[in-house]
C-alpha cells in the first residue's frame, strides 16, 4: 500500500500546497484538513484504521496515538510541518521546506542499540540528619534506603531504613552498579534501651547501591553529575528541587534501556603504541570520565557515557564513532533535505542545527509566539550538539545548504563545537558556519539575518568514513585549492622532517599507528602518506633526535593518496661481500666514534667488522683470534676401549 501523509491547516493556520508535497515527495497526499484533533477527528480514525499513513502534526500525537490504540491500529508516523515550516513570517513559499522535511522523515531509521540495566532500588541518602530523616522516611516505602550522616551526627533507629555513619571516599559507576567506598563507617546498632549507638568505625568498607540520592550541598560526586544515570543531586536548602529528585528516585526501579551511543573500533585507535603516548582527544574531553587508557587503544564504559558525541567529533581515526544513530544516517538526512528542497522548486537552503531540547523549544516557541523561522531555514534536530563535527558541517554545505547555523544550548560542550566549526570554516574556504547561543526565541530572528551564502558549486553525495566525507566537501567548495592550512588541532596535515637531524632509525615507522609513515625494505628511505597521517603527534614523541614536527593542513591533491620519499641517504656496502645495509653516514659515523676508542673495537681487524653486513661479521667473529662465540675445547669423544682398559680381568 502507498504511504499517505494524512494534512491539518491547524485552524487555517497554516498554507499546505498538496501538488508540491504530492508531486516532491510521491507520497499520496490527502486534502488539507483544518481540525483533525477536535472536530474531523473521525477522518483521522478512517486514515489511521486504513494503515501506513503518516500525520503532519507532531502537538496532538499523543491523542492520535490514543486513538490508534482505541481502535485498535498500527500507530502512524508524524511529522511537523506547522512549527518549522507553515508558521512564518509570510514572506516566500514554503513549500519547498514542508516537502524536505517531510522527505527526511520518511528516511528508515536503523533500530537503536541498547543494553539493559536493572535496578533494585538500592539507593544511598547522603544528607543532614533532620532532612535525612524526612526523606528516607518518604522513600522507605518503595526503596531500600541506607542513610549516611556525618561522624558524631546522631541517628534515628527506624526498621524501614538502615543508617550509618563517617565519610564517602569515593563512588564510581552508574545507575544499577555504583561502588562507593567509606572511611570511618560506623553502623548502628538497632538494639538497647537510650540513645541508639554505633558499631566501632571501619575504613575502607565497600558497598554497592543502585542509586546515590545526594542532598549533601557538598561538592558533586561525579564530573558532569547531570549526564550521569542513577545520580540525583539536589540543593538541600530547595524544597522543590529536593522533591524533583525524590520523585525521580521512586522512578528508577526495575530494568531501563541505556542506548550504546558511540561505537568503538579498537584496532583504528592511535590513543599509544608500545606504551608511548599518542592521542589522547577522547581523554580531555569527556565530560563523564567514561572513557580510559586501555593500553594501546582506549576504552569506553557504556553505563556512564553520556552520549555528548564530543569523542566522535575528535577522533582522528574514526575508531569512535557515533552511533545513535549512526554518521551515515545524519549524512543522509543532510543530503535528502537538500536535494528535495532544491527539487520542490527552492533555490538555496540554509540549515539550522539544533538539539531535541533547548533548540526544539526555542523553534516552537518562536514559531508560535514570534515571526517563525524563515521559509530558506530548514531545521535539523540532532541528539548531540557536540558531535555534529566539522565532517557533518562539511557535508551540509557539500549537499547544497548556503549556510549552517548551529544553535547551542546551555549545556553544550562549547570548546569541542568551536574548534571542530574553525576547521570547517577554514575547509570550506568561507565565514558560512556560525555558533549562535541566543536563549531568547525573540532573539532568533535577528541572529538568523544573513546574507552571506556559500558560492555556488556541484552539491556532493556524502558517502564513506568522516575522513572521506570531509576531504571530498573540501574538493568540492573549493575546486581550485590543493592546501589548506588548518588550525591547530586539525585532524589533517603533513608530518615534517628534519633531514639533518634524521638518522633514518625507523622507530617512527615502527610505531605509526595508521601507517602513514613507511619505509623501503630495499633502501635506506623514509616514506610518508599524508592522507592516512592522523596528526596524533606519536612519531614526533618518539623520535630520538627530535626531528620531526607536524604541520597541520589538508592537501586535496591526488599526491595525497601516494607516497612520497621525505628523506633518504646512500646505503653502506659490507667491505667483505659488498651487499648493501644500513646508511652510509651512520656507518661512518659509529666507526669514527668507536673505531680505536672502545675496548671491543680497539684493533683494526674489529673495527672492520662495524663496516661489516650481518652476515659476514659473524663469520668474521667465529675466525677472529679472539671469537666470543668459541667455547673451551670439546672433551674426547668415549669409546669401549675407555671401558675395557679399566677391568681388571683383561
Amino acid at each position: 500500500m502507498k504511504k499517505s501523509l494524512l494534512l491539518c491547516d491547524c485552524l487555517g493556520s497554516q498554507k499546505i500546497d498538496v501538488d508540491a508535497l504530492s508531486q516532491t515527495t510521491g507520497l499520496a497526499c490527502s486534502k488539507v484538513h483544518s481540525c483533525l484533533c477536535t472536530d474531523q477527528i473521525g477522518i483521522a480514525a478512517e486514515a489511521i484504521k486504513a494503515g501506513n499513513v503518516t500525520v503532519a502534526c507532531q502537538q496532538e500525537r499523543r491523542r492520535f496515538e490514543d486513538l490508534s490504540v482505541e481502535i485498535e491500529a498500527e500507530l502512524p508516523e508524524f511529522v511537523d510541518i506547522r512549527d518549522r515550516a507553515g508558521w512564518h513570517s509570510g514572506q516566500g513559499d514554503a513549500a519547498p521546506k514542508m516537502a524536505a522535511l517531510v522527505a527526511e522523515a520518511h528516511l528508515p531509521a536503523p533500530a537503536p542499540r541498547v543494553l539493559d540495566v536493572a535496578s533494585e532500588g538500592t539507593c544511598l541518602l547522603l544528607a543532614p540528619s533532620e532532612l535525612a530523616t524526612e526523606v528516607a522516611a518518604q522513600l522507605a516505602d518503595t526503596l531500600a534506603i541506607t542513610v549516611l550522616l556525618d561522624q558524631g551526627a546522631e541517628g534515628t533507629a527506624d526498621p524501614r531504613y538502615d543508617v550509618v555513619r563517617g565519610r564517602l571516599r569515593k563512588a564510581s559507576g552508574s545507575l544499577g552498579n555504583f561502588s562507593v567506598t567509606f572511611d570511618q563507617l560506623e553502623m548502628l546498632i538497632p538494639g538497647g534501651r537510650g540513645a541508639p549507638e554505633f558499631t566501632p568505625p571501619r575504613n575502607g568498607a565497600v558497598s554497592q547501591c543502585d542509586i546515590i540520592l545526594d542532598l549533601s550541598g557538598n561538592m558533586s560526586l561525579f564530573p558532569a553529575p547531570h549526564k550521569r544515570d542513577g545520580y540525583l543531586r539536589a540543593d538541600p536548602g530547595s524544597a522543590n528541587a529536593v522533591a524533583d529528585v525524590v520523585r525521580q528516585a521512586m522512578q528508577m526501579i526495575g530494568t531501563f534501556e541505556k542506548p550504546l551511543y558511540v561505537r568503538l573500533t579498537e584496532n583504528l585507535c592511535a590513543h599509544s603504541r608500545a606504551e608511548q603516548p599518542a592521542c589522547s582527544n577522547c581523554l580531555d574531553l569527556c565530560p563523564t570520565g567514561a572513557i580510559t587508557s586501555a593500553g594501546d587503544h582506549v576504552a569506553i564504559d557504556p553505563l556512564i557515557c553520556a552520549g555528548c558525541g564530543s569523542c566522535s567529533a575528535v577522533c582522528p581515526s574514526g575508531a569512535i564513532t557515533y552511533d545513535a544513530p549512526p554518521v551515515d544516517t545524519l549524512f543522509r538526512r543532510l543530503s535528502t533535505l537538500a536535494s528535495t528542497y532544491r527539487k520542490a522548486g527552492g533555490k538555496t537552503p540554509r540549515l539550522l542545527v539544533h538539539d531535541e531540547e533547548h533548540g526544539l523549544e526555542m523553534v516552537q516557541l518562536f514559531a508560535r509566539y514570534g515571526a517563525g523561522l524563515p521559509v530558506d531555514v530548514i531545521p535539523f534536530a540532532v541528539n548531540a550538539l557536540a558531535g555534529f563535527g566539522h565532517a557533518e558541517m562539511l557535508a551540509a554545505l557539500g549537499c547544497g545548504f548556503g549556510h549552517v547555523d548551529i544553535l547551542l544550548s546551555p549545556r553544550t560542550e562549547r570548546d569541542v563545537i568551536e574548534v571542530q566549526a574553525d576547521i570547517a570554516r577554514a575547509i570550506s574556504g568561507s565565514n558560512t558556519i556560525r555558533l549562535l547561543q541566543e536563549t531568547d526565541p525573540d532573539a532568533l530572528e535577528t541572529a538568523l539575518d544573513t546574507d552571506v551564502l556559500q558560492p555556488e558549486h556541484e552539491t556532493l553525495l556524502p558517502m564513506g568514513s568522516r575522513r572521506q566525507v570531509a576531504r571530498l566537501a573540501g574538493r568540492t567548495l573549493q575546486p581550485d585549492v590543493r592546501m589548506i592550512d588548518l588550525p591547530a588541532g586539525a585532524p589533517y596535515g603533513a608530518v615534517l622532517v628534519d633531514t639533518d637531524a634524521c638518522t633514518l632509525c625507523l622507530s617512527c615507522v615502527s610505531l605509526c599507528p595508521s601507517g602513514a609513515l613507511g619505509d623501503n625494505p630495499d633502501l635506506p628511505q623514509l616514506r610518508f602518506q599524508e592522507d592516512a597521517c592522523l596528526q596524533c603527534g606519536l612519531c614526533a614523541n618518539i623520535c630520538p633526535e627530535n626531528a620531526i614536527t607536524l604541520k597541520p593542513q589538508l592537501n586535496l591533491s591526488d599526491e595525497a593518496f601516494t607516497q612520497v620519499v621525505v628523506h633518504e641517504e646512500e646505503p653502506f656496502a659490507c667491505i667483505e661481500c659488498g651487499s648493501l645495509f644500513g646508511v652510509k653516514s651512520t656507518v661512518e659515523k659509529i666507526t669514527e666514534k668507536l673505531a680505536g676508542k672502545h675496548a671491543m673495537f680497539a684493533s683494526s681487524e674489529a673495527a672492520k667488522m662495524i663496516q661489516m653486513c650481518d652476515n659476514c661479521r659473524v663469520n668474521a667473529q667465529y675466525h677472529a683470534q679472539n671469537n666470543p662465540l668459541a667455547g673451551k675445547e670439546r672433551p674426547r669423544v668415549r669409546t669401549s676401549d675407555d671401558y675395557f682398559s679399566k677391568r681388571r680381568d683383561h
